[in-house]
């Protein structure tokens, strides 16, 4: 098969990245609705819709912004700036998630931690993302760079590149069978799982962003890291009481 994959369809050429995006949103979604009705959810529907809502509007703002922040010295061309506005990246869109639901949250006084439930889903839409990421090689600012080891790729241009969306792949399976068993055999606060989700996730981005094609703009880091840097410093409450508790 060659990367980039780009089949023909009828005549068409299908963009195979555009529809697992789509199929990654509506699979992860069927996948949560299942997880609600089986567990005891503590929130109310009411209250959950509006989590929902406030985690889809801070999504699609930070995802866009963060988006935009990856290519901040693009030049403002028409064709640039109509590329920026379709620009968006998962790590905003998490963050921005983030955020836009613990503003709703406050809006409704809802005191319960929300993310539980979304842990999984959000890791099954990722990798069903991600496969379309692989195929569509050097089209999606995705890959990694050049590379002379034994996992190099040919991605579409010819040069041997580090395939970062397949180890991002073998990190998810990983990070759901671990948290998978911790749910299910670690006594934990409610909460706690999405926690750790964005702790490991932001942590195996904040690494992998070194051996992608990026420009590092302060501190010698990309904007995805310095967003990870963010991540843990809204976390780092979190990250010290379990220091403590383990010691």
């Amino acid at each position: 098969m060659k990367i980039p994959f780009e089949p023909i369809l009828f005549g068409y050429q299908i963009n195979v990245h555009l529809i697992l995006e789509y199929l990654a949103f509506f699979i992860a979604f069927r996948y949560y609705l299942f997880l609600r009705r089986k567990s005891k959810d503590a929130i109310s529907s009411s209250n959950r819709l509006s989590i929902i809502l406030g985690a889809a509007i801070g999504a699609l703002v930070g995802s866009r912004l963060v988006g935009f922040l990856e290519n901040p010295v693009i030049a403002f061309t028409q064709n640039n700036i109509i590329q920026l506005l379709n620009t968006k990246t998962i790590m905003g869109g998490l963050f921005g998630g983030l955020l836009g639901v613990e503003i709703a949250k406050k809006r409704i006084s809802e005191t319960q931690s929300s993310g539980d439930l979304f842990v999984f889903p959000i890791i099954l839409g990722i990798f069903i993302g991600r496969i379309g990421c692989f195929l569509s090689g050097i089209n999606e600012f995705t890959y990694g760079s050049e590379t002379t080891s034994l996992l190099g790729m040919d991605l579409g241009d010819g040069i041997m590149r580090h395939p970062t969306s397949l180890y991002e792949l073998v990190f998810l399976i990983l990070l759901f069978i671990i948290l998978k068993y911790t749910k299910e055999h670690v006594t934990q606060k409610n909460g706690d799982l999405f926690k750790w989700f964005m702790l490991g996730y932001f942590g195996f981005r904040f690494c992998i962003e070194f051996i992608k094609p990026n420009v590092f703009y302060t501190l010698g880091l990309s904007s995805i890291q310095l967003l990870c840097v963010l991540c843990w410093l809204f976390y780092s409450k979190f990250i010290f009481q379990t220091i403590t508790y383990a010691r």
